[in-house]
């Protein structure tokens, strides 16, 4: 069924992880969306989604001049700062625009249309999809996109490790000693005779970077630390298994998007969340220890059904 799509705002509070979510639903929705980083002022960013006095006056007024009408047929928002002002279009544009929120906005989810968020999240209600892992852009296109764009990776010895060094969190992942360490052995015991292709975030501290990046030089490969053109797609594209560290939900869903064996590292008790997550992940076969013997891996792919339920959710509105 068609659904009644024009136009679209993605409105991204400045991360890029979040801003990655709502591009890839836009592109699955086949809908042209403009891009808006609209960092919220205190003190409305202190309490974003709640809403407080002034409206519009969370924006900066050069952001406020572009926060305006005509609205979008659809605007989709990541991240609580976003989730504030999705909330604030559903009621200046009368209704019209459909509003979807990537991520558990920590309030009740009935003031957006949609509320997409993972399933260790454990939020509830009538208009919520609920995924496994984190929206993405990786499909059989992406991942050969990808090989093309970094050709060389294809001339390096299997196998080929892709090792994705995330960083700390506020509550309970600590990039320490333990945490190299166990990433080293890991990447070792998988590794022999074969190459490392190995990045990091911006988040990765610089010393924990430098001991896994001095372990593994002996290595073929790339440790790319935000130098030069970012070869994340042709490492995921070329990887024959991926290490990664345990911190990142968009990291892990993205890697285990691939079809290739995934291995999480992790030293310390993850938050609540965290090990919800891993837990399905290792249900659905999708996380597997370094040991194990791997058949074929199913790829954890739920960008395109989520635009699916979107469609039938916003033609069904649409309707006469």
């Amino acid at each position: 069924m068609p659904h009644p799509l024009h136009s679209a705002w993605i409105i991204s509070d400045g991360a890029a992880g979040n801003e990655r979510q709502a591009l890839a639903l836009a592109s699955s929705l086949g809908v042209p969306a403009r891009v808006m980083s609209l960092p919220l002022r205190a003190p409305w960013a202190w309490v974003a989604p709640r809403r407080l006095p002034g409206g519009r006056l969370a924006l900066a007024p050069r952001e406020r001049a572009g926060f305006e009408g005509p609205w979008p047929d659809l605007a989709i928002g990541c991240g609580r700062g976003a989730a504030l002002l999705t909330r604030m279009l559903r009621d200046l544009s009368c209704g019209d625009c459909y509003t979807v929120q990537i991520l558990d906005p920590r309030i009740d989810p009935r003031h957006w249309d949609a509320v997409i968020a993972p399933s260790h999240d454990l939020l509830e209600g009538s208009n919520v999809l609920t995924t496994l892992g984190s929206l993405n852009p990786v499909d059989d296109d992406w991942l050969a996109s990808g090989r093309e764009a970094f050709p060389d990776f294809g001339a390096l010895p299997r196998p080929r490790i892709a090792v994705l060094i995330g960083g700390p969190r506020r509550r309970g992942v600590v990039f320490d000693s333990a945490l190299s360490t166990r990433l080293i052995e890991m990447v070792l015991a998988v590794a022999k005779g074969g190459s490392v292709l190995a990045t990091t975030s911006r988040r990765t501290p610089q010393a924990f970077a430098t001991r896994v990046h001095d372990a593994l030089a002996a290595f073929p490969g790339i440790f790319w630390t935000g130098v030069g053109a970012n070869p994340y797609p042709g490492i995921l594209g070329w990887a024959d298994r991926i290490v990664v560290t345990a911190d990142s939900v968009n990291m892990l869903s993205e890697a285990c998007a691939t079809g290739v064996p995934v291995h999480v590292a992790a030293s310390a008790p993850l938050p609540p969340a965290l090990v919800r997550f891993h837990g399905a992940l290792r249900e659905r076969g999708l996380l597997t220890d370094p040991d194990e013997a791997h058949p074929s891996v199913p790829p954890l792919r739920e960008t395109q059904a989520v635009a699916a339920r979107l469609r039938e959710r916003i033609a069904a509105r649409a309707a006469p």
